[in-house]
């Protein structure tokens, strides 16, 4: 009886760490893996990332992105700082990491060996009306002015005392609420999408502008196959101001046919109508 006793006890503390095991396990079951797919596109600045989880796509991403980014350089006279601006666009061999989940999901991309690092947080909600939609929620940038490439002649101070002024920055934005969307749908816009975010370096403010867009981070109901479009706002009122001329014309064509049309009917029920003689006089002999 002593001994299974000691076996019940055993049992209840061996409990917590199986729990634990299973939990483990289903994390590592649940792979969550980025795949580069920029390849298949023609156009030379265009990305396309995708997020897959347990072998199937959660996320994807296809986009052409900008970075204007300023920076201080050191005036000629050795003592001055001036500003400079990069600009440089996202490149299509980038490495991909991701995260996804039922209401929120992240996309983390990185280049020049981590010398920058663009993560881009979506989340669902309920605004209005029980509709549900996604969202950007929040935009982070990570850059570094030591990376010559794009920065040159950057000034960089390196002090511990004052971290912030070494070439390491992060640019974030604030309460950020773009591109929503219907739940099920894809994001799909041609004219560009511009954030601002505020940069660790002395509050500088950096533009990323994305265009030719189309994003969906949640439902993505077939492997690698972008769900309905959803069109923002800018591409459809450009589409209204091409088509309104078109419409325009159309309407006006028709009301000259139909003016036309209403005068011959005019014209053939006057002439099917007898002559009355002009001359008074004419009268008298009828």
């Amino acid at each position: 009886m002593g001994r299974l006793g000691f076996g019940n006890t055993e049992s209840v503390r061996l409990l917590p760490l199986a729990v634990f095991g299973v939990l483990a396990l289903s994390l590592v079951l649940a792979e969550q893996e980025g795949e580069n797919l920029s390849g298949l596109s023609n156009n030379p600045d265009k990305a396309i990332f995708a997020v897959r989880e347990n072998g199937t796509t959660c996320l994807m991403v296809e986009f052409a992105v900008r970075f204007l980014v300023p920076y201080d350089v050191l005036a000629l006279n050795g003592i001055d700082l001036i500003t400079e601006q990069a600009s440089f666009t996202l490149p299509r061999s980038a490495e991909i990491e991701g995260k996804c989940d039922s209401s929120e999901s992240e996309i983390h991309i990185t280049w020049k060996n981590k010398a920058y690092s663009l993560r881009i947080f979506f989340s669902k909600e309920f605004p209005d009306k029980g509709t549900e939609v996604w969202k950007i929620s929040k935009v982070q940038f990570i850059y570094d002015t030591s990376e010559t490439s794009h920065f040159i002649n950057a000034y960089n101070r390196e002090c511990p005392a004052e971290p912030v002024y070494t070439g390491k920055h992060t640019a974030t934005t604030h309460r950020l609420s773009a591109l929503v969307t219907p739940a099920g749908h894809s994001f799909v816009c041609q004219a560009q999408q511009t954030f601002t975010l505020i940069s660790s370096d002395h509050q500088k403010g950096i533009t990323m502008s994305m265009y030719d867009v189309q994003i969906q981070p949640f439902d993505i109901a077939s492997d690698f196959v972008f769900s309905e479009p959803y069109k923002c706002i800018t591409d459809q009122r450009e589409r209204l101001e091409e088509t309104l001329p078109l419409i325009l014309g159309f309407i006006l064509a028709l009301i000259i046919v139909i003016t036309l049309t209403v005068y011959h009917f005019h014209l053939k029920m006057t002439a099917s109508q007898p002559q009355l003689p002009r001359d008074r006089s004419m009268y008298k002999n009828m």
